[in-house]
C-alpha cells in the first residue's frame, strides 16, 4: 500500500532557505503537506499513489506574489492568471489599500467606478464578474472561503473602502474622521483582523506629480491625503493586537518626509512594513539608492521593513482611450478622464491642447513612463499611418511638421485613440538593478496581478527574474533567487506554513525546466467578462504546479483541481508548521 500521495523523484531541490545548496534527491507528500525529503533516490517510487519523474527539473517552492489587485479577477478566474502561469502559488490581495470591502449596496457602483480607473479594471468586466455577496471584510473573506480557488489567497485589510464605508466619499477625502467615526473605523478594523486580514494598506502619493492613481473623476484617493495621524491611528491597533503587517505604496512630492513616515509608521506599528516600491530609472539612479540606503538604516534601527522591487522591465502598451497612468500630470489628466467621444473634444480643444504642449516642453515627463517625446508609436489602425509605426513622439513631431505633442494627439484622435502607444523599458541597466537586487532587503514583485491589464503585465516577474537576471546575467544563484522568490515573501508577509521546502510545511511546490524556461509573447484575449480584453503573457518549461499537494497545471494545462486557500492571518486552517 502506498504511504505516499505523491512522490517527486531525482529533481534538482532548491528549497528556498538559502541556506542549504541545491542538490538532487526526492520529496514525499501526504495530505497536502511535504512528508518527507531525502538525498539521492531515497524514496522508493512504490511508497508514492502517484510519481513524478523530475529527472533534470528544478523543484522549488511555489512563488509567493505579495503585490497583487487579484479582488475582482478572483472571482471570475480561481487559477488567477497570468500570476499562476508564472509559478505562483500564493497571493496577497487588496494592495494599495483598494478592495471591495467593506462596502454598503448602494456603494457598490461608486467603489467599482474608482477600480475602473485607480487600478483599470474594466467596468463592464467588473459589473459581469462579481456578484457581490458580502457587505463587511468579515462576509468578504467568507465569500472568498467559499469559491473556488486555483492557489492560496491572503487579503490585506484596504484602507479605502473602510474609511469611505464610514464616512461616504467625500468626508473621506476631505477632512478627518471625527471622534465616533474614528472609533468605528478602529472597530471594523479589529472585526476584520479577527476575521482574517492579514494587516492593512494604503496607497500615499499625494494630490501632486506622483499621483498616479486617481479616482474616476480624477482626484485622490482617501488614502491619498489622509493625516499622519489617522495612518497612526491603525498602526496602533497593530501594535496593540501583536499581529499583522501594512503594505505601503508611499510617494509624496517630499521624498524626505515620506521615509520619515514609513520609520514612524514601522516603528509605531511594531510590524513589519512592506514598503512599495524601490525600482531603478536609468535617468536618475540616485533614485534607487536613497532607498536602499534607507532601509538598510532603518534595519539597523531594528525597524522591520521590506522594500518590494520592481524586477521585470517596466515596459507598457498603451491606448489613449482608457489610459490612466498620465494623471500625475495635470494637462494629461484633464484631457484623459471621460469616454472616448469625452477625451477626444477634450483633446481637440485649443485651450486644454495649450496645456499639454506646455507641460510637455516644462521636461515633466510623467512618472510612469519617462518623457513623452521617447514614447514610441507601436502600431496605427490605418494604413496612411503605418509610416509612422517605429517612430518616437518626438521622431512623430518632425514627421508630421508640429509639436510633438500635437502630433501625438492628432494621431491618436484620428484613429478613434486606437493607436498603439509602446514605453521603452527604462529600469533594465545591469549593473543599476543588481544594486537593487544585492540589497538584503528587497523582495522581487509589485506584479499588479489583475489590474492594468491593457496597459502591462508584470505577472512575469519570477520567469523574468529566473530566466534574466539568474540564467543570462548571474545576477542570482538559483539559491538566492528561490529564497528571494518564496522564502523571503513569506517571511515578511508572517507565512509559517509554506514558502520553503521543508518538512510539515504546506506542499505548494514547482517543477520546471531551467535550461528551457522562457517566456512567450504577448498577446491580446478576449477572455474576461463583459467581453473585455487583456494582455497576456505566458511561459514554457513550468511542468507541474503543485498547490497544497494538488497539481494544478502540467505543461501550461489546468487540471481543473482548485486546491488553494484562504490564508487567514497568512496560514490555511489545519496545516502544520515546518518541523
Amino acid at each position: 500500500m502506498s504511504q505516499y500521495d505523491k512522490v517527486i523523484k531525482g529533481g534538482t531541490i532548491i528549497d528556498g532557505t538559502r541556506t542549504r545548496e541545491k542538490f538532487i534527491g526526492d520529496v514525499a507528500i501526504k495530505d497536502g503537506l511535504i512528508a518527507k525529503i531525502t538525498e539521492g533516490d531515497g524514496i522508493p517510487a512504490s511508497e508514492g499513489k502517484e510519481v513524478i519523474d523530475a529527472t533534470g527539473l528544478n523543484v522549488v517552492p511555489g512563488f509567493i506574489d505579495l503585490h497583487t489587485h487579484y479582488d475582482g479577477q478572483l472571482l471570475w478566474d480561481p487559477y488567477l492568471s497570468c500570476s499562476s502561469w508564472h509559478g505562483v502559488t500564493s497571493v496577497a490581495i487588496g494592495n494599495c489599500g483598494f478592495g471591495f470591502a467593506p462596502t454598503h449596496p448602494d456603494q457598490q457602483e461608486r467603489a467599482m467606478l474608482s477600480m475602473e480607473r485607480v487600478e483599470a479594471i474594466p467596468l463592464a468586466t467588473m459589473k459581469a464578474g462579481m456578484d457581490w455577496d458580502w457587505e463587511t471584510f468579515p462576509e468578504w473573506l467568507d465569500s472568498l472561503d467559499r469559491r473556488p480557488k486555483g492557489i492560496n489567497v491572503m487579503s490585506f485589510v484596504p484602507l479605502n473602502p473602510l474609511m469611505v464605508y464610514v464616512m461616504g466619499v467625500e468626508a473621506a477625502k476631505s477632512r478627518d474622521p471625527n471622534e465616533e467615526e474614528l472609533a468605528k473605523m478602529l472597530s471594523l478594523m479589529e472585526e476584520s483582523l479577527d476575521a482574517g486580514g492579514v494587516g492593512y494598506s494604503m496607497q500615499r502619493l499625494g494630490d501632486g506629480y506622483t499621483s498616479v492613481q486617481r479616482d474616476y473623476d480624477g482626484t485622490p484617493m482617501p488614502t491619498d491625503t489622509m493625516s499622519d495621524e489617522l495612518c497612526f491611528a491603525f498602526a496602533r491597533v497593530l501594535k496593540d493586537r501583536g499581529q499583522g503587517f501594512i503594505q505601503l505604496t508611499q510617494a509624496k512630492n517630499d521624498v524626505t518626509a515620506d521615509l520619515d513616515f514609513g520609520s514612524k509608521l514601522a516603528e509605531l506599528s511594531d510590524a513589519g512594513v512592506l514598503f512599495n516600491a524601490v525600482a531603478v530609472n536609468e535617468r536618475h539612479p540616485h533614485q534607487h539608492r536613497r532607498l536602499l540606503r534607507w532601509v538598510n538604516e532603518q534595519r539597523e534601527k531594528g525597524l522591520n521593513i521590506w522594500m518590494q522591487a520592481i524586477t521585470t522591465p517596466n515596459d507598457m502598451r498603451f491606448m489613449l482611450d482608457d489610459f490612466n497612468l498620465f494623471d500625475g500630470n495635470g494637462a494629461w489628466r484633464d484631457v484623459t478622464i471621460g469616454d472616448i467621444p469625452t477625451r477626444i473634444e477634450k483633446m481637440n480643444d485649443p485651450e486644454l491642447r495649450a496645456a499639454v504642449r506646455e507641460d510637455y516642453d516644462s521636461g515633466s515627463a510623467p512618472f510612469v513612463s519617462g518623457p513623452i517625446g521617447g514614447i514610441v508609436i507601436d502600431s496605427v489602425v490605418n494604413k496612411e499611418n503605418e509610416v509612422y509605426v517605429g517612430m518616437t513622439v518626438a521622431e512623430l513631431g518632425i514627421a508630421m511638421d508640429r509639436h510633438p505633442a500635437d502630433a501625438m494627439l492628432d494621431l491618436a484622435t484620428s484613429e478613434g485613440l486606437k493607436t498603439v502607444f509602446y514605453v521603452t523599458p527604462f529600469n533594465w541597466d545591469e549593473g543599476y538593478m543588481n544594486e537593487v537586487l544585492e540589497n538584503e532587503w528587497t523582495v522581487p514583485g509589485v506584479s499588479d496581478g489583475g489590474a492594468h491589464t491593457k496597459f502591462l503585465n508584470f505577472g512575469r516577474y519570477p520567469t523574468n527574474l529566473l530566466v534574466d537576471l539568474v540564467r543570462e546575467r548571474g545576477s542570482y544563484t538559483l539559491e538566492e533567487a528561490h529564497y528571494r522568490l518564496a522564502g523571503m515573501p513569506a517571511i515578511a508577509a508572517g507565512f509559517d506554513d509554506r514558502g520553503t521546502l521543508e518538512v510539515g510545511r504546506a506542499a505548494d511546490i514547482v517543477i520546471y525546466d531551467y535550461e528551457n524556461l522562457k517566456l512567450l509573447p504577448s498577446e491580446i484575449v478576449y477572455d474576461l467578462p463583459g467581453d473585455e480584453w487583456r494582455y497576456v503573457e505566458g511561459a514554457s518549461g513550468y511542468r507541474y504546479t503543485i498547490v497544497n499537494g494538488e497539481t494544478i497545471r502540467v505543461d501550461n494545462e489546468v487540471t481543473g483541481a482548485y486546491p488553494g486557500k484562504l490564508l487567514r492571518h497568512g496560514n490555511a486552517q489545519g496545516v502544520s508548521r515546518a518541523a
